[in-house]
């Protein structure tokens, strides 16, 4: 059970020179993430190809396999989330005398480096490309260096049950009620130490649930041809909208994972679910193929054509996660491509036919938006002092030539949505309410551009435009004339 408050203040009182060594594990006990996992996402980033090793490096066993990992895609140890309250009270345990020891399933060269990082362990035990430092072999290696009792554990997990059957006294990280009783029931608890768990709302921000608004350009095909009022286009057209939220969400969620490093030593995406360790990795790529399979589930409620149009999407913006968001400006047109899928797969989902013209000016638009926010974070980067980060590809000598490509683009994309009416003669009727929204799109391309120069726009601008009065006002005025059409 655990100790009484008198013996606590008792033990805290002397030094621990002649204690006990506490052992602690790593991988979400000091760590608010998996090392493993870290470090397959990081390959995946530098070299990508070298996934396909993965199944013959696990063939030569689990040691082997982080051994491998280790040498080619280590992650950052200084970014890497640790539990606080824990490293808080290891340098405590160490500033009184008390030997530390690092004892990990991971590869030691890995386990070195955050030992190296932190400098409070006396001695770091981890798998070493031969022996796998988990479950009843970490307890072997423990108890023939401190012998039975001969040590504290820190741990979190139930694989960890075998070592503290022959711990002194058992330390856990946020355990349940039920896992804290089990680990009682083998020895003596000594401390718990809380950790937070991940509400709904997390996972909801980590999936990014306030951009499936631009989920909406799936029903663009019902605007161009002023369908607003087919009830019957309505179950489809929902299905469709749902499809695209499902599958954006996963490109979200792989991004993140992907960009982990750069998230950590950025100044405000540190504290995003996942990159601030509150929801575990773990959980995220389990999250993955359940996007994925939500996502064709319901495509099959639609053409065929559509699921084709999504299949092309997710491909797309895998190999934009990859590859191509590194590479200047084919990364702003691959975005831009991107949002034109969602207008084409509306109309394959509404069997609607949709034009080169309207197709070619989201191409362009959309093409002006993703320079714009690589152009507002070198804006905010240089309004920071940060004069040698980068926005991905760009650096702060590109803002000059992103701030006068980006209008120009935007102009001529309004300029391809103008001969719109004049090309089609489905919509030559409407020309002067599509000339007026031209105008209006105009006004406001130009003038998001203006706010990028100010340093307005944080983040995404089409985020920016849902919470900017004068944004909200625009898109108002321009479904008022759609419905006047």
């Amino acid at each position: 059970m655990k100790a009484s408050l008198a013996d606590r203040v008792h033990e805290e009182a002397r030094p621990l020179a002649a204690e006990v060594p506490l052992v602690v594990d790593l991988d979400g006990t000091l760590l608010r993430t998996d090392s493993l996992l870290e470090s397959l996402f990081v390959l995946a980033k530098e070299h990508p190809w070298s996934l396909l090793k993965l199944p013959l490096w696990l063939a030569r066993g689990r040691a082997r396999l982080k051994q491998l990992l280790a040498s080619q895609s280590m992650p950052e140890v200084h970014a890497l989330p640790y539990h606080l309250d824990l490293l808080r009270y290891l340098r405590e345990q160490r500033q009184r005398g008390r030997r530390l020891i690092l004892a990990s399933g991971a590869d030691e060269r890995l386990a070195r480096a955050i030992a190296e990082e932190l400098g409070i362990f006396d001695q770091v035990l981890a798998s070493d490309g031969y022996t796998n430092l988990t479950g009843e072999v970490k307890r072997d290696r423990l108890v023939s260096c401190f012998g039975k009792r001969g040590f504290d554990y820190v741990g979190n997990n139930r694989r960890d049950l075998a070592v503290w059957r022959c711990a002194r006294r058992a330390l856990l990280i946020g355990p349940s009620a039920g896992f804290e009783n089990a680990v009682a029931e083998v020895a003596p608890l000594e401390q718990v130490f809380p950790k937070e768990s991940a509400r709904a709302g997390l996972y909801l921000q980590e999936l990014r649930w306030h951009h499936w608004s631009k989920n909406v350009l799936v029903l663009v095909p019902l605007l161009a041809q002023l369908r607003l009022h087919d009830l019957r286009m309505l179950l489809p057209a929902s299905l469709a909208v749902c499809g695209f939220c499902l599958a954006a969400s996963s490109i979200y969620l792989l991004n993140d994972l992907l960009d982990l490093p750069d998230d950590r030593r950025h100044s405000w995406k540190k504290e995003r679910p996942l990159a601030s360790g509150r929801i575990p990795v773990g959980d995220a790529v389990a999250l993955l193929p359940l996007l994925w399979l939500a996502a064709f589930a319901v495509a099959t409620a639609l053409p065929a054509a559509y699921l084709g149009a999504l299949c092309a999407y997710l491909v797309l913006m895998l190999a934009y996660n990859f590859r191509l968001k590194e590479i200047r400006i084919v990364d702003a047109l691959v975005l831009g491509c991107g949002y034109t899928l969602r207008i084409l797969a509306g109309a394959l989902a509404l069997h609607m036919g949709v034009s080169p013209w309207l197709l070619g000016s989201s191409v362009l638009f959309f093409f002006s938006l993703a320079l714009l926010k690589r152009y507002a974070e070198l804006v905010m980067m240089e309004a920071r002092g940060e004069l040698h980060e980068r926005a991905r590809a760009y650096r702060i000598a590109d803002a000059t030539a992103l701030a006068t490509v980006g209008p120009t683009v935007a102009a001529l994309a309004i300029l391809v949505l103008a001969l719109y009416p004049v090309a089609d003669s489905a919509i030559h009727q409407a020309r002067w309410w599509v000339w007026c929204i031209d105008a209006l799109l105009l006004f406001w391309s130009q003038r998001m551009w203006l706010m990028g120069a100010r340093g307005r726009i944080r983040d995404d601008p089409v985020m920016f435009a849902l919470k900017d009065k004068m944004s909200v006002a625009v898109g108002i005025i321009v479904l008022l004339l759609m419905i006047a059409a």
